[in-house]
């Protein structure tokens, strides 16, 4: 019995140390879809594509649309780099209703906005309750409301679930079948199989994309259903002819990240080629850009130069070939940056960190009588 004992005591003590020198495995339940929104910025096929090909991925649920008026900037373009890549394409709308009228406006708002975004009839198009609206309301109300949101999506043509946390299933609202998120793997696993996905993680990162992601399990095929996914290789345009895109042409949102060229990429003094160019940046160099811009045909990145005034290089074509790689690495930044929230002021962002209101609006080429959205990025200093 002793010698038994100290057998085991070996082995788990063995065991315990292969554990602490092995990678952090991504895979402890299937990696099959990725939420993306504007906190991951612009996707592009690659990015996809790897996820696809290094991961599992095969489904993607992107975010289109919050509360009555916000449309996130980056579906269109997700959505048309996921479809590239061979995804199912799914998207979401992020609630804030509180009565069944709210949720009506809101499911309506919703469609438009997927539709606008390229997210195909047939898709579901999921509502994302877990807002303080819904959290102040009761059960019986949040469960009318999310009825009342479906029954408007599903009329549409889409299909639609709830997508909420696992503690507030049966105790905020009714839930059949939904998309739970609960974490941590360990002590969440199996819980959720009754349901169409169960979401495991909110820190993922993917080689080469940007920020963090909410991955899931599938556990059926309604994030699947009604699409035939044709991936497509990307389109590398001779320089002279630039690919067309039908993806979002004219748009721009703040972001940080490192842009590494793999050829040489011209630096300019506007978002667009009819700008000066004032030098270049060689393969094996890096750029720390804080905001990127869709102008037509090309990707632009944003970057403050050492000379106080800001410069410009193209990322990509837009839908099509990508210059170079970027990632996101907080440690090279020294910036802070604000996602504005609902009820946000520019006098209670700036008092929340000791600067000045205009300095806030300046700093962001606005005045203090802008309107600002909940979504958007703010560069604090």
């Amino acid at each position: 019995m002793k010698l038994k004992t100290k057998l085991i005591t070996l082995v788990v003590a063995f065991l315990a140390a292969i554990s602490f020198a092995l990678p952090l495995q991504v895979n402890a339940a299937n990696t099959d879809m990725v939420d993306t929104s504007n906190n991951n910025g612009l996707m592009t096929y690659y990015n996809y594509y790897d996820m696809l090909v290094h991961y599992g991925v095969k489904a993607v649920v992107q975010k289109v649309s919050e509360g009555t008026n916000y449309v996130d900037p980056t579906a269109k373009y997700n959505l048309a780099s996921a479809k590239q890549a061979g995804l199912y394409l799914n998207g979401y709308h992020f609630a804030r209703y509180t009565t069944v009228e709210g949720a009506r406006a809101e499911a309506r708002f919703a469609v438009a906005a997927a539709q606008s975004a390229g997210l195909p009839i047939g898709a579901v198009l999921a509502t994302d309750v877990e807002a303080s609206e819904q959290a102040n309301n009761s059960y019986a109300a949040n469960t009318a409301n999310n009825k009342a949101f479906m029954e408007v999506v599903q009329a549409a043509g889409y299909r639609s679930t709830i997508y909420t946390m696992g503690s507030w299933v049966g105790t905020k609202m009714s839930v059949d079948k939904g998309w739970i998120a609960d974490y941590p793997y360990n002590t969440s696993r199996d819980r959720y199989t009754s349901h169409h996905a169960w979401q495991f993680r909110s820190d993922q990162q993917f080689a080469g994309s940007y920020g963090n992601f909410d991955v899931s399990q599938l556990y059926d095929d309604f994030f699947t259903a009604n699409q035939t996914p044709s991936p497509s290789a990307p389109v590398t345009p001779a320089p002279s002819q630039p690919a067309k895109s039908n993806v979002v042409s004219d748009a721009d949102y703040a972001q940080t990240g490192v842009f590494k060229p793999s050829a040489t990429v011209n630096i300019r003094t506007g978002a667009g080629t009819g700008y000066a160019s004032v030098g270049s940046y060689a393969s094996g160099e890096s750029v720390i850009y804080d905001h990127v811009y869709i102008r037509g045909t090309y990707v632009w990145a944003r970057y403050l130069s050492y000379s106080g005034r800001y410069h410009y290089v193209a990322l990509g074509v837009n839908g099509g070939e990508s210059y170079g790689s970027r990632s996101s690495n907080a440690q090279t930044y020294s910036h802070t940056y604000y996602t504005v929230r609902s009820g946000d002021s520019f006098w209670s962002i700036a008092s929340k960190y000791g600067i000045s209101m205009y300095t806030l609006a300046a700093n962001n080429g606005k005045s203090i009588y802008s309107l600002i959205y909940p979504g958007e990025s703010l560069y604090i200093r």
